[in-house]
């Protein structure tokens, strides 16, 4: 059976992004897989699988913009920014809900951010949590990331939870380090589900042991389209022979297209309703980038 589509997999915590992967690889046996955004192993929550045709479209899936659910606990810092990691700092002091959240206007909007040691970054052609585990002294290099919102869901004296909007590229566990730090109390993180990527939230998502079970039972209601990860591009509707064109690899002249649309824009070619091809604009013409053989 040929599978093409998104599967929001709810991950649960304790495997790795790859690990899950590996488990639908051998109940749903598909041509291509791949997923969009790593979740560390600790953390729960929403990760999109594409399936077969859908690994066209992984990188637009990645760029939408995602939502934590955090706790971090205070009073030590460790070493991989999660409870998984070695003790390296404790601290006394514990922050009060006002400190907190007196703090929070910092760390919103676009900021500079200090990635983990123990993250999937390459450095000299080696992931850096290898580099990490092999005692090699680390030098990550800050980056520019977005925080939309940050707030306090609920405060204990130990530890805090938190409810984070965010960009690409955002580490929840430099979050907690940074605050620990500022706070003057040491911070971890304790707890971390992913609630949101691009348009799909918690309700579209699936277990691993619902999505096994459906499969068997040749129901496939839980494959999303090929193109949900396409949502915020422009979509094009062309003809059955422009379509024919566009599969062939070929440029198509643009002059259906409405106005004022800048050259180099990336579109969705959609034919009767279903995804042709993702496309760019030239000046007088529209070139296919890549062809869904769908």
């Amino acid at each position: 059976m040929s599978f093409n589509g998104w599967i929001i997999l709810d991950k649960p915590s304790g495997i790795t992004s790859a690990h899950a992967v590996a488990k639908v690889k051998r109940f749903m046996r598909p041509s291509k897989v791949g997923h969009a955004g790593t979740l560390d192993p600790l953390a729960s929550g929403i990760l999109p699988l594409a399936i077969g045709e859908a690994t066209k479209t992984v990188q637009y899936m990645q760029e939408g913009a995602k939502a934590y659910g955090f706790t971090v606990t205070w009073g030590q810092e460790r070493d991989t920014d999660d409870s998984e990691g070695q003790v390296t700092g404790e601290s006394a002091l514990r922050p009060t809900r006002e400190q907190i959240e007196a703090l929070l206007i910092n760390y919103i909007g676009k900021i500079q951010q200090v990635p983990p040691n123990y993250s999937a970054i390459k450095m000299d052609g080696k992931r850096a949590y290898d580099m990490a585990r092999e005692g090699q002294e680390i030098v990550m290099k800050s980056r520019e990331i977005e925080v939309h919102s940050l707030t306090v869901e609920d405060y204990e004296a130990d530890k805090t939870s938190f409810i984070c909007h965010c960009g690409k590229g955002t580490y929840i566990r430099s979050l907690a380090r940074d605050m620990g730090r500022a706070l003057g109390c040491l911070g971890y993180i304790s707890v971390l589900r992913r609630l949101k990527v691009a348009s799909f939230t918690e309700n579209h998502a699936i277990s691993l042991e619902q999505l096994e079970k459906m499969v068997h039972k040749g129901d496939l209601s839980f494959l999303r389209p090929v193109e949900s990860a396409l949502d915020d591009i422009l979509a094009w509707d062309v003809s059955p022979d422009q379509a024919v064109t566009i599969r062939r690899g070929q440029l198509i002249p643009s002059g259906n297209l409405p106005a004022g649309i800048p050259v180099n824009t990336v579109m969705l070619a959609r034919c009767e309703g279903k995804a042709v091809a993702i496309c760019q604009l030239l000046l007088d013409s529209v070139k296919p980038v890549r062809v869904f053989n769908l």
